[in-house]
């Protein structure tokens, strides 16, 4: 959007950024992702905050974290989660977000989800061909990934933050995620983010 008083384009759209976790925070900061935020046309806040853990995503513990990334000039604010053991995705939705003030994105079961419907990162991560047909099927998707690279390449594998780090050396990026015909809720966070720069 041009502005008139500017006379050059500005993005009117400042996204600010809330993750429930170390993994959340370190893919909205990735390179592949602000590369795409920039495609998209669409502004945001540096630093993304980590809620450490997603019994923090709660109205009464976000408030001072929202109205943090407010002062820094934030239009939208967007919280990554997992939806873990909860029985939907409304219900982790709600209790986080019960005014619908914020835009909520919830991984299916978790974002480590979103890396097994990569195939290309995961084929690269594998060393092996790779092709996963339902990624969100898994209630543990993090152990199904320990269990495919012991089987690949005979490595055992500890933490959560580390498989985030190799995935994202090996080229995931959200839109791989939700190209994928199974993965809707990684392709609902990139069609959100679309629709955001089409009101631009």
């Amino acid at each position: 959007m041009v502005n008139k008083y500017l006379g050059r384009w500005v993005a009117m759209v400042k996204l600010g950024f809330i993750g429930e976790g170390a993994n959340e925070k370190t893919v909205l900061e990735s390179a592949n992702f602000r590369a795409l935020l920039n495609k998209l046309g669409l502004g945001f806040i540096e630093n993304v905050i980590d809620a450490e853990g997603g019994g923090n995503l709660l109205p009464k513990h976000l408030e001072d974290q929202i109205d943090s990334l407010k002062k820094e000039g934030a239009t939208d604010i967007l919280i990554l989660t997992d939806q873990e053991d909860a029985p939907c995705i409304s219900s982790v939705k709600s209790r986080i977000d019960p005014d619908g003030n914020h835009i909520v994105v919830i991984a299916v079961r978790a974002i480590e989800a979103w890396f097994l419907a990569d195939n290309n990162a995961m084929s690269a991560y594998l060393k092996s061909r790779f092709i996963c047909k339902n990624p969100e099927e898994f209630i543990r998707p993090f152990d199904q990934i320990k269990k495919l690279r012991w089987e690949k390449r005979g490595r055992g594998l500890n933490h959560k933050k580390l498989l985030c780090s190799h995935m994202l050396l090996n080229g995931f990026s959200i839109q791989n995620a939700a190209n994928h015909p199974n993965c809707p809720s990684a392709k609902y966070f990139l069609n959100k983010l679309k629709s955001l720069a089409e009101a631009e």
